[in-house]
């Protein structure tokens, strides 16, 4: 069985990356997300061995932001190391870049999804993965004139 770890950040981006739930039930699954009293539901759900957190962070706080997420690297590679996915499948943003970076190195596949939200622009995050993602989807036709090489597949919700 296939070791598959889902990370996302919170908000809408979980709240998509959640709608690939199905999923769960065939493969060996890990969620990692950020740590927000609206997220901890998801360890009383899933338990502690399938769930982690990576700290809040939000660019428009720059001066911390760039501190949280130097943590969040390290603590990813933290995370991978002890996960070991075969794949990782993300609907983004920032929160899922390094473990992205960190899978490709290591020769996993990086699948990502980018946002429902975006129909015309691509994220910041998007960009970065775009490069060395094993498979990037898109939720709208018309993101394929941005990212030529991606995959329409429709909308997940």
């Amino acid at each position: 069985m296939k070791k598959i770890l889902f990370i996302s950040s919170t908000g809408g981006h979980l709240t998509e990356l959640l709608q690939l739930k199905p999923m769960f039930e065939h493969c060996d699954f890990h969620i990692i997300t950020e740590n927000t009293n609206a997220n901890q539901w998801l360890t009383k759900t899933y338990g502690e061995e399938r769930v982690d957190y990576l700290v809040y962070g939000t660019r428009s706080h720059l001066f911390s932001y760039v501190f949280k997420f130097a943590y969040n690297y390290f603590k990813s590679i933290q995370l991978f190391r002890k996960i070991k996915p075969d794949v990782v499948i993300t609907t983004g943003t920032h929160t899922a870049v390094p473990i992205c970076q960190i899978a490709h190195r290591h020769g996993k596949k990086v699948i990502w999804i980018e946002t429902f939200a975006n129909a015309k622009t691509p994220t910041k995050a998007g960009q970065m993965i775009y490069p060395i993602a094993d498979l990037f989807l898109v939720q709208w036709e018309s993101m394929l004139e941005v990212y030529p090489k991606a995959t329409y597949k429709g909308w997940i919700f």
